[in-house]
């Protein structure tokens, strides 16, 4: 096992489950849990047998069983209910370092970390940037906020997930750093389904106009490792749902209003994205916006 450090993962969604197969491939004694049990128990089975995972019946059972612990969920009230409700991690807290690799507010990282803090634990904020894919092939960009010596110690199982760390400052500067990069992604979704609606007006077909994007000084990363969801939406699978989409940028919008920071563009995406979920496409992956756009969605 790398360097005898047990970890613990929280949180086996599209992009944790494959985050923590990479930490037992690595070599890392690890642990799961899951809010759905059953989603922990079969990726302990999968991986167990070969690599040596189990699950843990609750958070703070699984705490106690690691040195590290790291979680990802989808939101502040997640996190707040995993680190903080009844048998959760900080029940456990006593030496132990906490990784927060979700999307959340950084109020959440700096409130969690004070209470972990006074319960004899430390917390590295390190949310990540890449696709699904990306957590498959351990090829995230991590950034990392909080204690240099904590963030050192957490840098062994963060290379097992990710191709890079980057240090952004003290804790929340992480989450706060991981907002920004959100926010340029909804956009560059939001103008990309616009653009590819008005390509389509003047005769131009989805697959023609991407391939000329793809190839132009428009291009990113995003356009490739997406274009499935947006040329092929139905027969995709999520990557990344609308509705949190639409709670990144209302996390982008409360921090602006914080700084004092002028954001009209940032407006304007998050209530596109806010009116695409009250019309059911919350659930959907954030590419549905070009069909919510081709379907006058945001005209109404």
């Amino acid at each position: 096992m790398t360097e005898g450090l047990r970890i613990g993962f929280c949180g086996l969604g599209r992009m944790g489950a494959p985050m923590a197969a990479n930490l037992a491939r690595a070599g890392f004694a690890l642990t799961l849990w899951n809010r759905t049990g059953a989603k922990a128990a079969a990726l302990a089975a999968e991986l167990g047998a070969e690599l040596g995972a189990e699950a843990a019946p609750t958070p703070a059972a699984l705490a106690g069983a690691s040195d590290v612990v790291v979680s990802m969920v989808a939101d502040d009230a997640a996190s707040e209910a995993l680190h903080l409700g009844r048998d959760g991690l900080a029940e456990a807290a006593p030496g132990r370092l906490f990784v927060a690799m979700s999307t959340v507010s950084p109020a959440h990282v700096r409130a969690l970390g004070a209470e972990l803090a006074g319960r004899g634990g430390a917390l590295v904020d390190a949310p990540v940037s890449g696709s699904v894919a990306a957590a498959e092939d351990a090829q995230l960009l991590i950034m990392a906020g909080g204690d240099a010596g904590d963030i050192a110690r957490a840098r062994p199982a963060l290379l097992a997930m990710g191709r890079a760390v980057r240090e952004t400052g003290p804790l929340g500067s992480a989450a706060h750093m991981k907002i920004v990069v959100n926010c340029l992604i909804h956009g560059l979704n939001q103008t990309l389904a616009e653009a590819l609606t008005l390509a389509e007006a003047g005769g131009v077909d989805a697959p023609a106009a991407y391939a000329v994007i793809e190839d132009s000084a428009a291009a990113a990363p995003m356009l490739r490792y997406r274009k499935p969801q947006y040329l092929d939406g139905e027969a995709s699978p999520v990557s990344f749902a609308l509705g949190l989409a639409a709670k990144d940028m209302a996390l982008a919008l409360a921090l602006a209003r914080e700084g004092g920071v002028a954001m009209p563009q940032a407006e304007i995406t998050h209530a596109l994205l806010a009116r695409a979920e009250a019309a059911g496409l919350g659930a959907a992956d954030m590419a549905a916006m070009l069909r919510f756009m081709r379907e006058g969605g945001a005209a109404q």
